[in-house]
């Protein structure tokens, strides 16, 4: 069976983001910070990320049954995502995450799960098909742990290749990580993962082979302005980010992880995927905002390589 398109299952939160002068230490209170209201959560961020790009996007969460879980159902679709399959839980608060972002585009984010807890065993066995049918099976953390690896189980049974963006950051079984076909930390996540400070490629080859060790087909290592560092059977290199002027990371990574899927589904290359989706988490910096950061391809004619 030829296998096409992208499977997201994950987060849907509303993100509510005050942009000051500095983030706040404990107890002091800052006035005159603008507030931004935008949608968000890590699954939904990537679904968009790589269906702005073109992608075959389907997408798996909960939400509320509130104005927030309705307004992220209708803007999925308007970004011409599948949603068949985002549901809303009648008894639970959509996702929520309160964002501050400084001037220097450095952020903070404390998150209330809410319906994306209620993601369950059931949720998943409801898209077996879909599974099967999926180039990549992409997933993120921000959904019961136990839902995650039963959705990497079924995908390594019908061979549909798992992306594992490990975020927020948490310990990981080596059974589920011996299951992923790519992992994409970040440096802070690779570190809880491996027990080794990413400062360099020295240290992230070290990080990045002991998570081949445990059976990680390909690492990808995103270090922020510095790019990528992958390593494969066939590569073994930091591969450099554009330089930009950042205004806001938020989703940054979620951008780099839709893009890299889409580069990926049409045939590029494993360098040419992780140079479109540093170009494309490029872009996102440059924006105000989650999922309203996401490039177009046209936008990506923008960035210098």
């Amino acid at each position: 069976m030829e296998k096409i398109g992208i499977l997201v299952i994950g987060s849907s939160n509303t993100d509510m983001m005050i942009r000051t002068r500095h983030l706040p230490m404990p107890g002091e209170t800052i006035l005159g910070g603008e507030f931004i209201m935008n949608p968000g959560g890590k699954g939904a961020n990537q679904a968009v990320a790589a269906s702005r790009l073109k992608g075959e996007v389907t997408f798996v969460a909960k939400v509320g049954n509130d104005i927030f879980g309705r307004e992220a159902i209708k803007g999925l679709k308007e970004q011409g995502i599948d949603t068949r399959f985002v549901t809303i839980n009648n008894g639970i608060a959509s996702g929520m995450a309160l964002i501050m972002v400084d001037d220097k585009g450095e952020n903070c984010i404390s998150v209330a799960s809410g319906a994306n807890m209620s993601l369950q065993k059931s949720d998943i066995d409801n898209v077996r098909e879909l599974i099967e049918q999926a180039s990549f099976l992409l997933v993120q953390l921000e959904i019961p742990l136990d839902s995650v690896a039963y959705a990497i189980e079924l995908a390594k049974q019908v061979e549909t290749k798992v992306v594992l963006n490990p975020a927020p950051a948490q310990p990981l079984p080596d059974d589920l990580l011996a299951a992923i076909h790519i992992i994409t930390p970040n440096e802070t996540e690779t570190a809880l993962l491996t027990g080794i400070e990413v400062e360099g490629e020295v240290s992230a080859r070290k990080a990045a082979k002991a998570l081949r060790n445990k059976g990680v087909d390909i690492v990808v290592i995103t270090m922020g302005v510095h790019g990528a560092y992958v390593l494969s059977d066939e590569v073994d290199q930091i591969i450099t980010s554009p330089k930009v002027k950042a205004v806001d990371t938020t989703a940054a990574g979620d951008t780099f992880n839709g893009a890299l899927l889409v580069g990926l589904s049409d045939g590029l290359s494993l360098i040419d995927a992780i140079k479109f989706a540093n170009k494309a988490a490029a872009f996102s910096v440059t924006k105000i905002g989650a999922q309203a950061s996401a490039p177009n391809k046209n936008d990506l004619n923008k960035i210098n390589n």
